[in-house]
């Protein structure tokens, strides 16, 4: 048994060396050993497969690059997960940064030309809500207006979270339109 250990350990201490050594066949190995599981790991943390990807790649490229600090005997797979968990954490935290960055531009881009909802009364927004299907009225008010979340709203009315989402959309979708079409009536 300690001479099976020795040999294992032996053959992943020249397997990390030819990384080390950046040999393309070595590398190629760890890449392809690795891709399933921490592909599958990187789209629990991603947005898109593209995002998952670049996280993904990102990883090996720190893997290969910090390969000579992984601890022989310890598992190589969870020391490249720890980097792939990392390197999503710090590519979310990116996304977050530049979301808010273009939201300070968005700021500056605004226009002091009033949009379709600031030059009508309230009279004529109110009239709009109700002409949304009660079932889209009612789970746009308890969400927008008064800031039920959709496990409330769907325990609220004995409907699934789902469908609750689903009303939502097809609210804003309707009600966008009617107000659309109320301010080209009065133009």
């Amino acid at each position: 048994m300690d001479i099976t250990l020795q040999i294992l350990n032996q053959e992943e201490s020249d397997f990390l060396r030819a990384c080390i050594n950046n040999e393309r066949w070595a590398q190629k190995k760890l890449y392809e050993d690795n891709y399933t599981p921490m592909m599958s790991l990187a789209l629990r943390y991603a947005s898109t497969n593209e995002d998952a990807l670049d996280i993904l790649h990102e990883s090996f490229v720190k893997v290969f690059r910090n390969i000579q600090k992984y601890q022989s005997g310890t598992s190589l797979s969870a020391w490249i997960r720890r980097i792939l968990i990392n390197t999503a954490i710090d590519f979310y935290r990116k996304d977050l940064k530049r979301k808010a960055e273009d939201l300070d531009e968005a700021y500056y881009l605004s226009s002091d030309i009033p949009d379709a909802i600031s030059t009508m009364s309230s009279e004529e927004i109110l009239k709009a809500l109700q002409q949304l299907p009660h079932s889209y009225r009612s789970v746009f008010n308890l969400y927008v207006i008064e800031g039920y979340s959709h496990k409330e709203i769907s325990d609220m009315l004995d409907i699934n979270e789902s469908t609750c989402r689903s009303n939502l959309v097809k609210a804003r979708t309707k009600l966008k339109n009617i107000l659309l079409a109320s301010d080209s009536d009065l133009r």
